[in-house]
C-alpha cells in the first residue's frame, strides 16, 4: 500500500489521530517485523544495563531500535519514518504497535 506523502505527520493534534496515520506508514509486513525486532532487542539492551549498570547498553538500545525501524522504513516500506516529524507520536506508535503484535491485534 503507498503511502500519503502529503500529510504531514506534524498536523495531529492527538496520538488517537496520530495512530491511524503511522499503521498506515507500517503496512508493509517486513517493516513491521524489522520494527518488532528492533524493539525486542531494545528491550533486551534496557534489561542489560539495568542488570549490569553499563551504559553503553542504552546506545545499543538505541541503535537497535533505530536501526531495524529505519532499516524497514527505508527498505521495504520505501518512506521516511515519522520519527524525523514527530519523534514523541512515533515513539508511542511503536510501542502500541508492539503491544498490538504482541496481542494479536496486528498481523506479525
Amino acid at each position: 500500500m503507498p503511502t500519503d506523502t502529503s500529510v504531514d505527520p506534524r498536523s495531529f493534534q492527538s496520538f488517537a489521530e496520530f495512530y491511524p496515520f503511522y499503521l498506515r506508514e507500517h503496512s508493509n509486513t517486513t517493516c513491521r517485523r524489522l520494527h518488532f525486532v528492533g524493539s525486542t532487542l531494545s528491550l533486551a539492551c534496557l534489561a542489560m544495563l539495568l542488570i549490569t549498570g553499563k551504559p553503553q547498553y542504552f546506545v545499543y538500545a538505541l541503535l537497535c531500535g533505530y536501526g531495524f525501524a529505519w532499516l524497514g522504513h527505508f527498505g521495504f516500506e520505501k518512506n521516511k519514518p515519522a520519527s524525523f516529524k514527530r519523534p514523541l507520536y512515533s515513539l508511542m506508535g511503536d510501542w502500541r504497535m508492539y503491544a498490538d503484535i504482541w496481542t494479536g491485534k496486528i498481523k506479525f
